[in-house]
């Protein structure tokens, strides 16, 4: 692994142990060189996942931009990062599982609605606010008044 400080390839591995729930190895890592430390992360891949955007553009799959998503619409809601970091595994397990390496945007965000709706509704309006494109205030009061329950007739 090469140092992030001084670009050394020869760095020495000083612990490891599993990191989220068992899905990751957390390494903490020794530059001889310049004695730089830094840790690193290991995870099972099963398979490289392609995303085709709704333009027909197909990128890499990123587990960092989905994280990155998920905690933005996460912030400052009162949710473990544990359980966050098991939500987006959990994700990136189930679309690795799909059979397929070729995967629509639009199937992804599916699934993360999907996942935020059963952990907190505000991450989840957030969330949808984006990918849906809410342009106004119309459009979240929409959204909301779907996910209330229906008024029990009198």
């Amino acid at each position: 692994m090469r140092c992030p400080f001084c670009g050394n390839v020869d760095t020495q591995v000083k612990d490891s142990r599993p990191a989220e729930d068992h899905v990751a190895i957390r390494r903490r890592r020794f530059c001889p060189s310049c004695g730089g430390r830094f840790t690193t992360y290991e995870r099972v891949q099963l398979r490289d996942l392609v995303v085709i955007k709704t333009s027909g553009k197909r990128e890499e799959f990123d587990r960092g931009k989905l994280e990155r998503s998920i905690r933005i619409s996460m912030q400052k809601r009162p949710i473990e990062p544990e359980r966050i970091d098991q939500m987006i595994s959990g994700i990136v397990r189930r679309l690795e599982s799909m059979g397929e390496t070729d995967i629509k945007s639009t199937t992804i965000g599916e699934i993360v609605m999907e996942s935020l709706a059963r952990i907190d509704t505000v991450a989840y309006v957030r969330f949808a606010s984006v990918y849906k494109n809410f342009q106004a205030a119309d459009d979240f009061e929409d959204f909301v008044d779907k996910l209330r329950p229906p008024a029990p007739d009198q």
